[in-house]
This record gives C-alpha cells, structure tokens and sequence, in this order.
C-alpha cells in the first residue's frame, strides 16, 4: 500500500459533523472551544492537580511568553476547524500539565537536583533521514536508555525498573496514539508510534512551550520565526531536569539516548548543558528531506484544518531548514577543533545499506562495547521491522512546489561541508 498526501484529508463522519457545527456556531459569532492563554494555565494547574495560585513557587512563569506566541499564531495563521481547536487546546494543557506536575514533584524531591547525567548520547539532523530507525535499532541496547513514548506523556510518578514495562500508563497513551492513526489514516506509514517506543527531545521541549513540534502539527509560522530567534537555554535546563526525574525512579542504562532535530541549530546549548555528550549528525540530500517532510505536515496539519496547501507547507519547508542547517554547519565549523571528537556524521544510503554495520563504526567511535548478545538482538530487530511494513511512503517534488535542482541551491554550504 503506498501512502501520499490527500489534498482533501479523510473525516470520519462524526468529526464531519462536528466541525460542521463548529462552522455554524462560529458564523453565528459562537466560539465554544477558546484559546485564552489564562483559561489554558488555569485548566492545566486543575489537570496537574496544582493550584494556580502556587504555580510562580514552581518555576519561572516565562513559559507564558511562548504559549501566549503559539495562541496568537493558532489563531491568527492555522485556520483551525473545531477539531483542531480541541487538539490544540488539549496539546497546551496537557504540556502545561506534565510541566507543573514535574516542577511540584521536583519541589517535593529536592535531592533530584544531585541526578548526574553523564555522557548522554544524541541523534540530531534532518527529519527523515533514517534518525527514527536509528534510535529505535540503538534502543535495543540495554546500555542505551530511551525516554519513552508513554514516558514522556505521563511522567509523574517515574518508572521503577518493576513497572517500566508494565505500568497502566502505557495502555492509556497507547490508546492515545491509536487515536491519532485513526484520524490520519497512513500515518503509521509514514513516522510509527507507540508507547513503549523511544520518544523524542521535542517534545520535552513542549512542555516549556518552545517547541518544534507545534510547528509539524499546525501552520503557525509567526510562533516558529520567534522559536528560531530563541536561545533556547530554558528548554535546555528543563530537559536536564526531565532526565533526572526519569533516571531517579532507577531505570537507567550507561547513558541516555536521546533524539531530535530540535537539536539540529542549537548544537551549542545542548553542549552546554551536556559538555560531554556524543552527538550523531545524521545526512540526506536536503531536498529530498523537504519533500518528505512536507507530505508528514500535509498528513498532520490536515486533522485539524479544512485549509492545507501543499505548495505553501513546501515552501516553508524550504526556506526554513535552509536557515536552520546553514546555522548547523556554521556551528560544526566553529566547534570542529575543540569538540570534533565528540561528533559521528553517518549518511541515511550508509545507514540504509548496513545498519548493524554503521552501528558497529559509531559503537568503536565513542569507545562503547558492543556484546555479541546485543548486536544479535539487533540484527533480529532489523529483520523484525523491515522497511515499509506499514505500507510505503510516496511522495512527489511538484506537489509541494519544490524544484530539486533548483532548491538544491538553497543547502549549498551544507552539502558541500558535508558531502550530501
């Protein structure tokens, strides 16, 4: 089954006549889901079982910047149906949520602070070029310890090494997750998901309302212009603490694997949160990463809004991670002599063509061991999830108003630097 991009996206008939009604009432000068930036604080606090006026006793309030940033973009640029406000709406508390339940546990156990995370292990690149294989093949290794999909949803109280596994919390996300396949028939093709599966950085990040993700679900491109003018350093300082609060329930391998482009143009903060961390920069031809993340967007944004153009998204994707890997390159230069070592370029062919090989040279890279158990335990995985079990992911340049030989100039430093 191949699986592209509907110009019209599906709607189950009981979100058809919802939004349908949502269109009427909303004609009528009704709007019955808001999107108030107090309103979601307060819902959230009540979600987090905190109380609103304790929230400032958590932790900085400078979050409100960026959620009040991505209200105003949801409203102003994403031409939401009713569906999408109701996501939209859930997707902030739920983040504000976990944020508060976290910062109140974290008050409660002040020793978290004293979690030391030691040498962390990070995939960052493009979208699309094979970082989700990847993270979910190094996952296999017990050494190597993921924040998980379940995990990240529903962090409080962490995981003890008993309930890892087993914890109800995984059902409820799972069934969350479930929820968004059916509403985006394909998707599972296209990026699989699921709750005991490895998560990535990103959505931490969420939870301080500086987010990229945000951005893959909704059109909001005033928010992601201020995002990428952003230090970023808070985000930083609450997923350090994010570690530690999973760490402390005692699951932990010999380092934490983590993974996202969130990273990609912000190699500088994340080393300097993390001075000895090991970073695995993943290539593709630039170009082919912008179509195949356009049609990704197309499928997501087009669950909550009847407004999705292709050409549009295309171009975004364009002008956007041009910007963001010319920032990439830039720092990889300035960092070569003090932190080369601490880099390992692989290239989505490499990785394609020898998976268990490209593990092995990363493994001798960094100085990690690799037991004859574990790479048996990965071989057996690669065959276990051959590529497009799901169904086949078909995607065409011209749809999204993307020129491969001509947008291929947009990432000239970056291939050249590279080799892509």
């Amino acid at each position: 089954m191949q699986i592209m991009a509907p110009e019209k996206p599906f709607r189950p008939w009981p979100v058809k006549l919802m939004n349908n009604a949502g269109d009427l009432l909303a004609r009528l000068g009704v709007q019955p889901i808001k999107l108030d930036r107090d309103d979601i604080v307060v819902r959230a606090a009540k979600q987090a079982g905190v109380r609103v006026e304790n929230i400032k006793t958590l932790g900085d309030m400078a979050f409100l910047e960026g959620l009040g940033r991505v209200i105003d973009s949801l409203e102003s640029e994403a031409s939401l149906n009713v569906l999408g406000r109701m996501m939209a709406r859930g997707t902030l508390v739920d983040n504000l949520a976990n944020r508060f339940r976290l910062l109140q546990w974290r008050c409660e156990h002040p020793e978290l602070a004293g979690q030391e995370i030691r040498k962390p292990l990070f995939i960052l690149g493009l979208p699309r070029t094979g970082t989700t294989i990847l993270h979910a093949l190094l996952d296999v290794d017990p050494a190597n310890r993921s924040p998980l999909f379940w995990e990240v949803a529903y962090p409080v109280p962490p995981a003890t090494p008993e309930t890892w596994r087993g914890d109800p919390r995984i059902a409820k996300d799972q069934k969350l997750l479930d929820g968004l396949y059916k509403l985006c028939p394909g998707f599972e093709a296209v990026h699989p998901m699921g709750a005991t599966m490895p998560q990535e950085c990103v959505a931490i990040f969420a939870m301080e309302m500086l987010a990229e993700s945000f951005h893959a679900t909704f059109n909001v491109p005033s928010y992601i212009e201020w995002l990428d003018e952003q230090p970023l350093t808070r985000a930083y300082d609450f997923h350090k603490q994010f570690l530690q609060h999973l760490q402390s329930g005692g699951v932990m391998g010999e380092r934490w694997l983590l993974k996202s482009p969130c990273h990609l143009h912000l190699i500088p903060q994340l080393l300097t949160t993390y001075p000895d961390a090991h970073i695995i920069h993943t290539h593709r031809n630039p170009v082919d990463v912008c179509v195949s993340i356009s049609s990704l967007m197309a499928m997501l944004r087009g669950i909550g809004s009847d407004a999705i153009c292709l050409d549009e998204i295309g171009r975004q994707q364009i002008a956007w991670w041009s910007r963001l890997l010319q920032r990439a390159v830039d720092q990889r230069k300035q960092l070569e002599s003090t932190h080369g070592e601490q880099f390992f370029d692989l290239r989505m062919n490499e990785l394609v063509a020898d998976p268990i090989g490209s593990v092995e040279r990363l493994y001798d890279h960094f100085g990690y061991d690799m037991p004859a158990r574990v790479k048996r335990n990965m071989e057996q995985y690669m065959k276990d999830n051959a590529r497009d079990r799901h169904g086949s992911h078909t995607y065409h340049a011209e749809d999204f108003a993307i020129d491969r030989d001509k947008d291929r100039s947009h990432f000239a430093d970056y291939c050249a630097y590279f080799d892509v």
